[in-house]
């Protein structure tokens, strides 16, 4: 009979616990959008070290990490007049880890399980 309630009680929690949401390109695209001034060249590192903290605290999953990756490549190759040294140093200037570089040619596929970062 305990092991029914002990069941019965945890049946109830999977299906009461709150579920996580999964990290989404917008959500990637605004965290990292004060860093647009200082990677075209336009302005300061500012805030953008702010939203890359925060999107290192949103990437919790693999499937989170993969999607913050895609978006960043997705970002780096459709946005003209970015520096590809200073995308590829933001990790070092924000004082995040990374196992990969920010470029359009990473593949996240093969980093999504060991980030530190995304």
């Amino acid at each position: 009979m305990v092991g029914k309630i002990s069941c019965i009680v945890i049946l109830c929690m999977v299906v009461v616990a709150p579920h996580a949401e999964a990290l989404t390109c917008g959500q990637v695209t605004s965290s990292v959008a004060p860093c647009l001034p200082y990677l075209t060249g336009r302005g300061p590192l500012g805030d953008c070290c702010g939203g890359i903290k925060g999107l290192l605290g949103a990437a919790k999953t693999p499937a989170d990490r993969k999607t913050a990756c895609t978006c960043l490549k997705s970002a780096a190759k459709a946005m003209k007049g970015i520096d590809a040294g200073k995308a590829a140093g933001l990790p070092t200037a924000c004082g995040v880890n990374i196992p990969y570089k920010i470029s359009p040619s990473t593949d996240c596929s093969k980093y999504v399980i060991n980030l530190l970062f995304f």
